[in-house]
């Protein structure tokens, strides 16, 4: 990659961003304020961005506020909409086919192909689109979709500077800073003037930052940066052992604490639908009226019961067993597939969870009664 290029911007200069992102042929999708939550759609200028909001989240709690006399763009943290939908659509039809009477046919759906920029995302949610990724597209058997996409997108983050209180992306080296993954990399500094640092990440960002006329960054710009993600490190509260987690669960499968969970879990999925990173799926099969027939996949959750049926019946019926797979899938046995944890802590899970339930507090009771 050529040298790290660095200068300041206005939020006019984000809006010449965008513009220029668009002039390319980009889709630019970013977030927005929709619905009383912080959303992604397809923008066009700054004007589209969440000017002044802020969030506060809790287990089980989200809510999202403005200031109209705040100038900032990104001081708020993730809300429930993450970018997996892009790479592993909630529904997508996988082929069609037609039956006549000498011939079977089948036609492939084409993967989604449009150049789009995936803007001011999170360093988590980068972290997460590589974890999905791998898994749609890193090995022998690849996603059309989700390899399409990777090929065609551009990806801009702006790093955390107002983390929520359910944010453990620290555990994971997932955030709040960004680094690999990514194209450009923006943070947003309101010490003093407010201003935007660009770093290029990429020799593609690299050729993009070149074109904008931008201020170059001075040592004390950099150092500013410095200090907003310190601050954002320092406000981080909630952890998980990333080393010592994947072996402490696969020895806990029959810890009292699943039991303890169950008895207030509802099962809902909420966690699995939010999470950036989860890849159950159900294929649907139908038959037309005109011998023709489609099969269609859906986002699906370990925490139905139809979803772990094998012939006879499913083999996950209680509550405690389906959160005890989608925990030591997503913290242990994930590792031992992709070798790798499959969190980000983006913190979605607890955020959406409506009986609150803490995946790091539940990690850490396990362990603890390991202990005695």
């Amino acid at each position: 990659m050529e040298n790290i290029l660095a200068g300041v911007a206005t939020t006019q200069g984000i809006d010449e961003l965008i513009k220029l992102l668009l002039g390319d042929g980009y889709q630019v999708i970013g977030p927005s304020a929709e619905n009383n939550v912080i959303q992604k759609k397809e923008i066009t200028s700054v004007e589209d961005l969440p000017k002044g909001y802020t969030d506060s989240q809790a287990p089980g709690h989200y809510a999202l506020k403005r200031d109209s006399s705040s100038p900032e763009l990104f001081s708020w943290a993730v809300g429930p909409a993450s970018f997996k939908d892009n790479l592993f659509p909630s529904k997508s039809t996988l082929f069609e086919g037609k039956i006549t009477k000498s011939d079977v046919s089948i036609s492939q759906k084409e993967p989604f192909s449009q150049k789009v920029c995936f803007f001011g995302i999170r360093p988590c949610e980068v972290a997460a689109m590589a974890v999905l990724g791998r898994v749609m597209a890193g090995g022998p058997y690849q996603d059309p979709q989700a390899k399409s996409v990777r090929e065609n997108s551009l990806v801009i983050a702006v790093e955390c500077g107002y983390p929520a209180e359910n944010c453990f992306c620290t555990s994971f080296d997932t955030g709040p800073m960004a680094d690999e993954g990514c194209d450009i990399i923006i943070t947003e500094i309101t010490e003093g003037e407010h201003r935007f640092l660009l770093r290029s990440g990429s020799d593609t960002g690299h050729h993009i930052l070149n074109r904008l006329n931008y201020k170059s960054a001075l040592p004390e710009d950099v150092s500013a940066r410095d200090r907003v993600i310190a601050k954002s490190i320092s406000q981080i509260g909630k952890s998980i052992d990333a080393e010592n987690t994947p072996s402490m669960l696969a020895r806990n499968l029959s810890s009292h604490v699943w039991s303890d969970i169950a008895r207030r879990c509802l099962s809902c999925g909420n966690c699995t639908m939010v999470c950036p990173t989860c890849f159950c799926a159900s294929f649907e099969h139908s038959n037309g009226l005109e011998n023709d027939f489609s099969v269609t996949r859906r986002w699906d959750s370990c925490f139905d019961t139809a979803h772990s049926y094998i012939h006879g019946g499913s083999v996950r019926t209680s509550t405690a067993s389906k959160y005890r797979q989608w925990m030591t899938h997503k913290l242990s046995t994930w590792v031992d597939q992709f070798n790798e944890i499959g969190c980000v802590g983006c913190g979605r899970c607890i955020t959406w969870c409506p009986v609150g339930i803490d995946i790091t507090e539940e990690v850490a009771k396990i362990a603890e009664s390991e202990s005695k």
